[in-house]
């Protein structure tokens, strides 16, 4: 029961400090919200680019979290006879 009440707490206190917490951190650095923000000037192919780095990068930490739990499956699978 202390366990249970332990977890509700610090998870509540988690989240009252997650929520009340003004964000300071900005998306992007000004080098690269002015690099999209001309990108769609003109006609410039930059902000294609620029899309596609993003979800390279977003793309490779679920890969790589694919590739090691195919591995784990067929590692750790039981085999039924």
């Amino acid at each position: 029961m202390a366990y249970i009440r332990h977890f509700v707490m610090t998870t509540l206190l988690f989240l009252a400090v997650s929520t009340l917490t003004p964000p300071t951190a900005q998306a992007q650095c000004a080098m690269c919200t002015l690099n999209a923000e001309n990108s769609t000037k003109e006609g410039n192919m930059q902000g294609k680019g620029l899309n596609d780095g993003i979800l390279f990068l977003l793309a490779m930490p679920f890969l790589i979290g694919a590739g090691v739990g195919l591995l784990w499956y067929k590692k750790f699978r039981v085999k039924s006879n």
